[in-house]
C-alpha cells in the first residue's frame, strides 16, 4: 500500500522583506513539534517567498507609461497595476474589461503576470506583490538551507495558484522547484498491454503543489507552508521552469 501525507505548518509570523524563511520555518517546526524526514517535500507559498525577497511594491511609487494608461482604459484596471504587469511581462496575450492575460518573463502565462494584492498589508499605502525574480533559485536556496540544518535529503516547491484554459477555478502549481523530479516522462514506455506511450508526461511538481494548496488555503488560513511525506526521495536537477511549454507548441496562443 502506498500512502501520501500532507501536514500544514502552523505558527509562522507575518513575513517582511529580508526575513530568513529557513530560520522562520525551522522555528515554527520546533514550536509545533514537527520534524522533517528524509525524502520529504516542503511546499512554500509564493507569497511569503516574494515578501521575504522584497518584491512588495508601493503603488504610489509606480509611474504609469502611456502604454499602461491606454491598456488600463481598455481593461478598466488601475494604471499603476498595468504598468507593473507590462514591466514584469514579455507579451500581453489577451485582454478584455477586467482581465489581462500576460506571458511573464519567467514564461508563465496567466492573469496579471502573477501580480497580487490580496493578503498583504496596505497600511502604508496601496501595494502589489510581484512574483520572485527566480523562483527556482529561491527553491534551491531554501532547500540548501534546510538540508544544511537537518542533514536530510529533501525537496522544496514554491507554489502559486493559477487558472487554466477551459476550466473554472484555480489550482496550485509549482513555479519553483528543487530536489525532485518535476516531470515524469513516460514516452517510449509501454502500457499494460504493451502499447508504446507517445505523449505521456506527468507533471509531478504541479500535482504535489495542487495537493498541498488544498490544505494550505488561499485566504485567512495563515498556513503558507506544508510538508509532503510518502513520495520517493530524489536528488533531481530538474526545475519548475522545465515544465513551461515551449511557445511554438502552445496551441492556446
Amino acid at each position: 500500500m502506498t500512502r501520501l501525507s500532507i501536514q500544514t505548518l502552523q505558527g509562522l509570523p507575518i513575513i517582511h522583506g529580508g526575513d530568513d524563511l529557513c530560520v522562520l520555518i525551522a522555528d515554527a517546526m520546533t514550536r509545533a513539534k514537527v520534524s522533517l524526514s528524509d525524502g520529504d517535500i516542503v511546499v512554500v507559498a509564493q507569497k511569503i517567498v516574494s515578501l521575504a525577497e522584497g518584491r512588495l511594491v508601493r503603488l504610489d511609487d509606480v509611474l504609469p507609461s502611456a502604454r499602461a494608461l491606454e491598456l488600463a482604459a481598455e481593461t478598466e484596471k488601475d494604471p499603476r497595476i498595468v504598468e507593473l504587469i507590462l514591466t514584469e511581462s514579455v507579451d500581453i496575450v489577451r485582454t478584455k474589461p477586467g482581465v489581462i492575460i500576460a506571458r511573464h518573463r519567467l514564461g508563465i502565462v496567466g492573469a496579471n503576470a502573477g501580480i497580487d494584492q490580496s493578503n498583504i498589508d496596505h497600511v502604508d499605502g496601496e501595494c502589489a506583490l510581484l512574483l520572485p525574480e527566480n523562483p527556482d533559485q529561491s527553491a534551491r536556496n531554501l532547500r540548501e538551507a534546510l538540508a544544511g540544518q537537518t542533514g536530510l535529503r529533501i525537496g522544496v516547491i514554491i507554489s502559486d495558484s493559477m487558472n487554466r484554459p477551459w476550466r473554472l477555478g484555480s489550482v496550485g502549481i509549482a513555479i519553483g522547484s528543487a530536489g525532485l523530479d518535476v516531470l515524469d516522462d513516460r514516452r517510449g514506455h509501454t502500457d499494460l498491454f504493451g502499447r508504446e506511450l507517445k505523449v505521456t508526461i506527468s507533471n509531478r511538481a504541479d500535482a504535489i503543489a495542487a495537493a498541498a494548496v488544498l490544505l494550505m488555503g488561499e485566504t485567512t488560513d495563515r498556513t503558507p507552508v506544508a510538508i509532503v511525506s510518502g513520495l520517493a526521495g530524489e536528488n533531481s536537477e530538474q526545475k519548475a521552469a522545465d515544465s513551461i511549454r515551449p511557445e511554438p507548441d502552445d496551441m492556446f496562443l
